[in-house]
């Protein structure tokens, strides 16, 4: 490694995240942990197991201080890894079967046998043993003790999957962390070390799918899946492979036209469908282990079966039937409305799109079919409601899609961590059935026992040398993949998690940095987006305030602000009648004036700025309040870190608080555009008389 990348991935830069294995404070529990951890005992050869066995003498002897032999003298305590069938042989009745049952498929069990002098790492395949190890590893970093240790840990979700939205030329949609790692120039990237560094922290946090490609897929991407880009395709999912990780591809769903010499992309027509079959063959001779596709058809201008006057289950059937005989997946995003939208016509709602273009096509879809829905029926918003879809899909194969890179949520230039809002949609009651049906059981998979299921993910990662722009926009990727493999896990346990794993284990710098991160969501939400109206932002690059942006524009994300009132009219009654998508209780609250929560008044209701809220202020003055408080917790944040001075490594400390400057400067931008455009509108005063331009 030469000079400049070994300081690009030293440990003030924060490239190693959550894998910084610092080493553990002193005391008796270091001193314990070294009686166990001073030798490692692998018995396979497999590649993933040797990979884990490596991962874990790296840590091992950074985290405790000492060197770890690859075997262990007489008497001496040791750590020993391997699938059950092989530890099983050696240390009879180890692992039972109840234990075997209960880690599935990539589960993992951890146990301490005193009676064998021996820390087993035991799993059904090599993915779990290396789960496992990554396991051992964290608790080592936060401070357990390991001499007693008996665990059985399962993924709770199936797939549990990172999308990119990296271009060949080497840019990101929605990328705020520096360019690809992936791609420069329309070439693979040479640094074969950051690829597998990165595959590394995926595989610690549980991710098993990775689709490395943007779901618009443009000219030089559609040839992905031929033999001028395959062969290196192959190569980066040998690496992935070796870490438990299968790759997938964003596809052109007309790829048959554009490379393959037709005339049409039918998804019914004989030629097409023989096309596709053929040319899943030869991606599966290239990568055996080739996950499937990701495909975003007929929606913001993409090519898709629309245009042959077929629907959404016809064109992902086709793909489905093409990859089934390889054990391939077709992905299909429901990110679909009409785009060329009239801002004048109120009956239209882009917020109804997925249910009314999804819902009755429910059951048609091929087994091997999955459909990736956004957590809400818009986009990625700070604040906006669970999509109905959940719950109203009762025979389909479904997966919840969040947005670790903060499109609408400040660009990772402002810290927002996402994990309590992702906590608070996967428990959602859906009503499904009319029951208790919360949305983490759908996704799952164990409400209607789906057979593919899990978690999808757009990520915030690219090549700055801390992976995320914002240092601490980094435990937004670490906690989707905590919540992935275990969504009863808290959001102040992950970040809790995080924090002592990449930063410290010393207690006052990590009371800091964990109120910084749970309170970033509702900061940045009071000075950014009220009562759930959402959208307010400068088109095309969605930063930074502009109340009017979208207002006339034919993308559908309207907010109705007159010198009356504002919000969006989506009842059954006056509006456009969104709110009878949701089901039992949650059709009742949200179409009702009166009981429809605060939060999200001003997407399911126009009202006047003198409505009174349940909190007893009216509109205009909560939104006042709010702007005004958030910019005084912005600045709140800024001042927190700056308490951590000189108790962190510098490189990690003045990052951070680049960026929270930036966002209290930024804070006080949205305050007085948003007040200053509301008071003009309404004409009413701040009741407080403070400064509105």
């Amino acid at each position: 490694m030469n000079e400049n990348a070994s300081k690009h991935k030293s440990a003030e830069s924060g490239y190693r995240a959550w894998l910084s294995y610092n080493k553990a404070l002193p005391g008796a529990q270091l001193e314990k942990n070294r009686q166990w951890g001073g030798a490692i005992v692998s018995l396979e050869e497999q590649e993933t197991i040797q990979a884990a066995a490596a991962e874990l003498k790296l840590g091992l002897e950074a985290m405790l201080g000492h060197s770890v032999s690859a075997s262990a003298e007489q008497g001496q305590r040791y750590i020993t890894l391997g699938t059950f069938a092989a530890l099983n042989v050696r240390y009879q009745g180890l692992f039972s079967e109840k234990d075997i049952r209960a880690a599935k498929a990539e589960g993992f069990v951890i146990r301490t046998s005193h009676a064998h002098s021996c820390l087993a790492i035991g799993a059904a395949s090599p993915a779990g043993v290396l789960y496992g190890v990554f396991h051992l590893l964290r608790l080592i970093g936060t401070g357990a003790a390991i001499d007693e240790l008996d665990l059985v840990s399962a993924p709770v979700n199936g797939l549990r999957m990172i999308n990119h939205w990296d271009n060949f030329d080497g840019s990101i949609e929605r990328g705020y962390a520096g360019n690809s790692f992936l791609y420069t120039n329309n070439r693979f990237t040479k640094d074969q070390e950051r690829l597998r560094d990165y595959a590394r922290m995926m595989a610690s946090v549980g991710i098993n799918a990775i689709v490395i490609n943007n779901v618009n897929v443009h000219q030089e991407e559609t040839l992905f899946i031929t033999s001028t880009y395959l062969p290196q395709v192959a190569k980066l999912a040998a690496i992935f492979r070796v870490y438990g990780i299968r790759l997938y591809l964003s596809i052109n769903f007309a790829s048959p036209i554009q490379i393959g010499g037709l005339v049409t992309a039918d998804p019914l027509d004989q030629k097409v469908q023989a096309w596709w079959s053929n040319k899943a063959s030869e991606i599966y001779a290239a990568i055996p282990d080739f996950g499937g596709f990701l495909v975003k058809a007929d929606s913001e201008n993409r090519p898709g079966p629309f245009t042959y006057d077929r629907d959404h289950a016809e064109g992902a059937n086709m793909l489905a039937q093409a990859l089934e005989p390889h054990g391939g997946i077709v992905i299909w995003r429901c990110f679909v409305y009409n785009c060329k939208q009239d801002w004048r016509d109120r009956t239209t709602d882009r917020a109804r799109a997925a249910y009314d273009h999804f819902k009755p096509l429910d059951g048609r879809f091929n087994d091997n079919v999955v459909l990736q829905i956004k957590n809400g029926p818009l986009d990625f918003q700070v604040r906006e409601p669970v999509s109905p879809l959940f719950g109203a899909l009762e025979h389909t194969n479904q997966l919840i899609e969040f947005q670790i890179t903060q499109e609408y949520t400040g660009q990772q230039r402002h810290l927002c961590y996402l994990v309590p809002q992702w906590k608070e949609i996967l428990e959602f009651n859906t009503y499904a059935e009319g029951k208790q049906a919360p949305v983490k059981r759908i996704v799952d998979g164990s409400l209607w026992g789906n057979s593919i299921n899990g978690m999808a993910a757009v990520t915030n990662v690219g090549a700055d040398s801390n992976w995320s722009g914002h240092l601490l926009a980094q435990a937004n990727l670490y906690g989707y993949g905590r919540l992935a493999w275990n969504p009863e896990l808290t959001s102040e346990q992950i970040a809790s998690e995080w924090i002592q794993l990449t930063l410290t284990l010393d207690t006052a710098v990590h009371d800091v940095a964990l109120g910084l991160l749970m309170d970033s969501w509702s900061i940045y939400e009071s000075y950014t987006a009220p009562l759930g109206i959402g959208w307010m932002v400068n088109p095309d690059h969605h930063y930074g305030p502009n109340v009017d942006g979208y207002e006339y524009s034919p993308w559908g994300t309207y907010h109705f602000a007159d010198n009356n009132g504002l919000g969006v009219d989506r009842t059954v009654q006056t509006g456009t009648g969104y709110s009878a998508q949701y089901m039992g209780t949650n059709a009742e609250v949200y179409n009702s004036l009166e009981h429809c929560p605060d939060e999200l008044l001003l997407f399911f209701h126009h009202v006047p700025y003198t409505h009174v809220l349940h909190s007893g202020k009216t509109v205009i003055q909560h939104i006042y309040d709010t702007h005004f408080e958030g910019v005084e917790r912005a600045a709140q944040l800024l001042a927190a870190w700056s308490t951590l001075k000189g108790q962190l490594e510098e490189g990690l400390y003045l990052q951070v608080e680049e960026r929270l400057r930036e966002q209290a400067r930024h804070a006080e931008e949205w305050r007085d555009q948003i007040n200053t455009y509301f008071l003009r509108k309404s004409g009413i005063e701040d009741e407080h008389h403070r400064k509105i331009y």
